[in-house]
């Protein structure tokens, strides 16, 4: 196995696509443009998806880069040797240039070559697409596969599930995908081993995507007229395989992080199970949180979309880092291990430091605030489990039992709640024995806190299941946890398919009332500029062909009359009918001309600028319409604030009464 560093993957894989005529571009931000069906970018492809269904790249037909990528959908699951919920993807594309033949080539020389990773030859193996009623065989893969020396039985067959790609959403481009794995040292664990086995024989490290066919709408697969070749690496991973390391917290993605973690709280990492699961989430949680924070779109924690995300990341984090008995403000501390490790990689963190290190330090504090709410609320849960047992035990030790009840259902001191209704009814009854004997059953459960009421002070209140069993065992109560996961697993559901959404890239649709909302949130940041000032800039935007959201760098709350003149003004832009010029140039010519632009670095070496007359002027590389004049009319909807620093508005385009 060859040794090498995370930094040294990272140029090695980006000059030897260099060397292939590949393009490097710069890596994109974490949170998407213009895409309301997923919350960050999920893969090296996402922000690609536009240019591989057809549109034109400025930096060529052949790309390479390094993608941030987030997937939150498994948050629960960070802890194990495994999961983490970012990761770097080493990528490359070919857009409508090579196909099959070259990508192999070109994988087989980077894994085997002395020159770059030096991977055994005998020590890999491939699988590809086995073929279905759909789509055929991929023969053409196999035999270049062995047409490079790899042994026949080293090559699998294996079906859609092992070895398809998309489409991204219910139609469009997809096709078969060749997968790499290096062989460890496990034995097969049976005939049938192969590397669609979760039996641990087979890593993979490796994945190229042949995107040949267009899936259509009555499901039918049409071959493409210009083929797309995608290929993904996961860095983090793919280090851990080099370096024979038995988990990814063990390279040097992460020990550095790790000492620092054992330096604020006196704990040694792997000194048990409960210590090196609690350093594992704070390390992955903290490294996240700081490149949602630093990203040149960076946003702060709030209650919605990828704030809720940031937040909930974060407070993990805190809860296991008391765990550890890390005092306040160990979360900036370790924020500075992560930018210091990853900022000349990402410059945007460093550029973004003061940011990451103010917005970390104020969510420790509220969420210490909010543990104390929590806490407030669970001696509330208590103190009714008291009053209901007072009420219950006046009952048993009355001399007419049923009398009581009756009189205790009048005053409602005796609530109509579905586990009292039987002593209620037993009551009208007049049975004092059958009502004591509903009351003895209600008793019983009176130990028990309720899986709903534990829910509620996690959902609500942010407090750990962990921490309320805690309290509740010092109180003489077990928590109906069964009911709890119950709940909480709905909740996790809900929030899988929030934040990993199929995603079509760019924006939902290209449609023509996409492209006109997209159109006019280059003359609504305009427009607030030329109102409010040039401290307003885009930190995000989400647009469907119902409406477009924007948000934006704001302290403080737009006033109704500066909402009417931003209105007013892109209005008069639509009723100018200007032009809209797209031109393709360099960064600095387009920032010399007065190009607006989010962050420097993110772009390729040309990019498309659109010009709307003297209005607006942006690097952009989404679809827009030809004159300002096809959007009718611009409406907003509603201002409020997304998060600290940022404002959002919501706005609509009609057609002209």
């Amino acid at each position: 196995m060859k040794q090498i560093t995370s930094a040294q993957l990272r140029e090695m894989f980006q000059s030897f696509m260099e060397s292939k005529g590949h393009h490097r571009i710069q890596s994109a931000s974490v949170i998407p443009e213009n895409d309301p069906t997923v919350l960050f970018t999920t893969a090296g492809m996402h922000p690609l998806v536009p240019y591989l269904m057809g549109t034109p790249h400025p930096a060529g037909t052949r790309l390479t880069d390094v993608q941030k990528c987030i997937r939150t959908g498994d948050i629960d699951d960070v802890g194990d040797p495994s999961h983490l919920t970012f990761f770097e993807m080493l990528g490359n594309w070919s857009l409508g240039d090579y196909f099959k033949e070259q990508a192999i080539s070109q994988s087989w020389e980077f894994l085997t070559s002395p020159e770059y990773l030096g991977l055994e030859k005998d020590r890999l193996a491939f699988s590809v697409f086995a073929g279905d009623d759909d789509c055929p065989r991929d023969v053409e893969s196999h035999d270049l596969w062995r047409s490079m020396g790899v042994a026949e039985d080293h090559i699998f067959y294996l079906p859609k599930e092992n070895n398809w790609w998309g489409p991204a959403g219910l139609t469009g481009p997809c096709g078969p995908d060749t997968e790499m794995f290096i062989i460890t040292d496990k034995e097969p664990c049976g005939p049938d081993c192969s590397p669609a086995c979760s039996c641990g024989r087979y890593l993979e490290i490796w994945n190229d995507v042949f995107m040949q066919y267009n899936k259509q709408a009555d499901g039918t697969f049409v071959p493409l007229a210009k083929k797309n070749v995608d290929t993904g690496m996961g860095l983090e991973r793919t280090i851990g395989v080099l370096t024979g390391k038995k988990t990814v917290y063990e390279t040097d993605a992460f020990t550095g992080i790790i000492n620092r973690i054992a330096e604020l709280s006196g704990k040694e990492y792997g000194s048990d199970e409960e210590t090196t699961k609690a350093f594992r989430i704070i390390a992955d949680h903290m490294r996240t949180s700081t490149f949602i924070l630093g990203d040149e779109r960076g946003i702060g924690p709030s209650n919605t979309d990828q704030g809720y995300i940031l937040r909930r990341l974060i407070r993990r984090a805190v809860r296991y880092g008391m765990q550890l008995g890390m005092t306040e403000g160990f979360t900036a501390e370790i924020a500075k291990v992560i930018i210091d490790q990853y900022k000349a990689a990402y410059p945007e963190l460093g550029m973004n430091s003061a940011f990451v290190i103010e917005q970390l330090t104020q969510e420790e504090s509220r969420f210490a605030k909010t543990l104390k709410t929590g806490e407030k609320e669970f001696e509330k849960l208590w103190n009714n489990l008291q009053n209901t047992k007072a009420v219950l035990e006046s009952i048993l030790t009355a001399e007419d039992s049923a009398a009581k009840a009756n009189e205790l259902a009048a005053t409602k001191k005796l609530r109509p709640s579905p586990d009292m209704l039987p002593i209620i009814e037993a009551g009208k009854s007049g049975d004092s024995a059958a009502v004591k004997a509903a009351v003895e059953a209600r008793m019983a459960g009176l130990n028990v806190l309720d899986g709903r009421s534990a829910f509620k002070l996690y959902d609500t209140y942010g407090f750990p299941i962990e921490m309320t069993m805690e309290l509740a065992a010092e109180k003489g109560l077990t928590v109906d946890r069964e009911d709890f996961d119950k709940r909480f697993n709905e909740h996790q559901e809900k929030s899988r398919n929030l934040s990993a959404g199929a995603f079509k890239g760019g924006l939902q649709d290209h449609s023509e009332e996409t492209t006109k909302l997209h159109t006019a949130t280059h003359l609504l940041q305009a427009a607030l500029r030329k109102v409010l000032g040039d401290e307003v800039y885009q930190k995000g935007s989400n647009i469907t062909a119902e409406r477009l959201r924007f948000d934006f760098a704001f302290n403080r709350k737009v006033t109704p009359d500066e909402l009417a003149e931003v209105e007013k003004l892109v209005n008069e832009a639509i009723a100018a009918d200007l032009p809209v010029v797209m031109e393709e140039m360099t960064v600095p010519e387009a920032i010399e001309k007065g190009a607006m632009h989010v962050f420097e670095s993110k772009y390729g070496e040309k990019v498309r600028t659109y010009k709307m007359g003297d209005f607006s002027f942006e690097i952009c590389g989404g679809p827009h319409v030809e004159h300002t004049g096809e959007l009718g009319s611009f409406k907003i909807k509603k201002e409020e604030a997304s998060s600290a620093g940022v404002r959002r508005i919501k706005a609509v385009v009609m057609p002209k009464a």
